[in-house]
């Protein structure tokens, strides 16, 4: 059996001529506010709300921005301008001091890289790792009863 697979499923149909539904409502929409502000304001102060009700009415139904719809950027854009913002003109280097500390097993100096305890302990880790040669891991390991 055989079944038709359905195509273009991303394009709108076209539904009132060359029209899309979203298209003609927001043409439409824009036609009647139009209308009215034409109606109830005197005519020359009515022109330049008419062109911009009219201009946003057009951007709606056919302008296109990086191929998605108008009205998905003036979404974003408006989402963008009520949402918190963090503006960071002049950032300051954090100045950072550097102590050096002594190991009490060695006369190696660690120096205190952060604030952060962790940081400072794999830090240590590290160091340690470096410090010992194979043979005293192997004491030091078999002293605190780990496998190696």
């Amino acid at each position: 059996m055989r079944y038709q697979v359905p195509q273009f499923i991303e394009i709108e149909d076209k539904i009132f001529g060359p029209l899309t539904f979203k298209q003609f409502l927001y043409l439409a929409g824009g036609a009647g506010l139009s209308y009215i502000l034409f109606h109830f304001l005197p005519f020359f102060i009515a022109i330049f709300p008419i062109a911009g009700v009219l201009g946003l009415s057009v951007a709606l139904a056919f302008y296109k921005v990086n191929n998605r719809p108008f009205i998905l950027m003036l979404e974003s854009a408006f989402n963008y301008s009520l949402s918190h913002k963090l503006y960071i003109w002049k950032k300051e280097d954090k100045i950072i001091e550097e102590k050096n500390e002594v190991r009490a097993s060695s006369s190696i100096y660690v120096p205190k890289l952060s604030d952060s305890k962790l940081k400072d302990l794999t830090w240590s880790l590290d160091i340690n790792d470096t410090l010992y040669s194979q043979e005293t891991r192997k004491k030091r390991d078999n002293q605190l009863g780990l496998k190696t």
